[in-house]
């Protein structure tokens, strides 16, 4: 397809990275970038991909977003908070979520921004991110590529664990650390460098690896024959229309750009 934005780009390379999933894995789905993600994974190729949708069930098909217009979910079962405490330590689960800063090691911040002594700004606190990094496989969106977001050095606060050795004395990673990808407007990355060095997996079509990496604070490891994220396909499309009929998606970037840059 030619005619996709940037933000129907993103949805697709986020389902994306539930391809090599667990047939049922339980998603946590932050933000609608994510959302719209995992929601498109279960619609096109995961049907076992469990979902609350932020309610207080599982679904047997993704909610769209926004108003439901007569709309009633199909509910299979419930998920309270006892519940997903319950699953957390199990370990099938992929959260899906957008801190506000990581850094090389995947370690993310939703806390503080500053000294957090004296914090320039103060946000949502660590949250779930303790229990999902330890335990779960975690991914992240950033709608802003920028070295604000993707530090130098270690984030302001470590709010969710990472592949930090200095972090673990004993040299030995927590075993259910699993920090699989990283979405932006640019490109989508991901932790199969050397030593879980950050490494670019694709471009978003027009973007150069010099400008993600003029746009990151710590280096980028690009491999041999980097590919081009993928265009969504029409079938891809119309699942998105149908899951966020009243279009929230061109509100996540500034002016709805395209996919294609060029």
């Amino acid at each position: 397809m030619s005619d996709y934005t940037l933000a129907e780009l993103c949805i697709c390379a986020g389902a994306d990275i539930f391809r090599d999933e667990h047939p049922e894995v339980f998603a946590t789905l932050i933000g609608l970038i994510p959302r719209l993600g995992g929601s498109l994974a279960k619609k096109s190729f995961l049907p076992g991909l469990m979902m609350s949708d932020g309610e207080f069930y599982f679904v047997d098909e993704p909610v769209p977003v926004g108003p439901r217009n007569g709309y009633t979910p199909k509910k299979e079962g419930r998920i309270g908070y006892e519940r997903v405490f319950d699953l957390i330590p199990k370990g099938n689960r992929h959260a899906f979520v957008g801190p506000v800063q990581v850094d090389k090691y995947g370690q993310m911040n939703l806390s503080a921004i500053g000294d957090y002594a004296n914090p320039k700004v103060t946000l949502l606190g660590v949250r779930g991110l303790p229990g999902n990094t330890v335990n779960n496989r975690t991914s992240m969106f950033f709608a802003s590529h920028n070295k604000r977001a993707l530090v130098e050095g270690e984030v302001d606060m470590v709010s969710g664990a990472g592949y930090n050795p200095a972090r673990y004395p004993d040299g030995k990673y927590p075993p259910g650390l699993d920090i699989r990808q990283i979405i932006t407007n640019l490109c989508v990355m991901d932790f199969e460098g050397p030593n879980h060095a950050v490494r670019v997996r694709s471009l978003h079509p027009g973007v150069s690896f010099d400008e993600v990496q003029d746009n990151t604070g710590f280096d980028l490891i690009k491999p041999e024959g980097l590919s081009e994220t993928p265009a969504p396909t029409a079938e891809q499309l119309a699942i998105i229309t149908q899951l966020d009929p009243h279009n929230k998606r061109a509100s996540i970037f500034k002016d709805n750009p395209s996919g294609q840059r060029n």
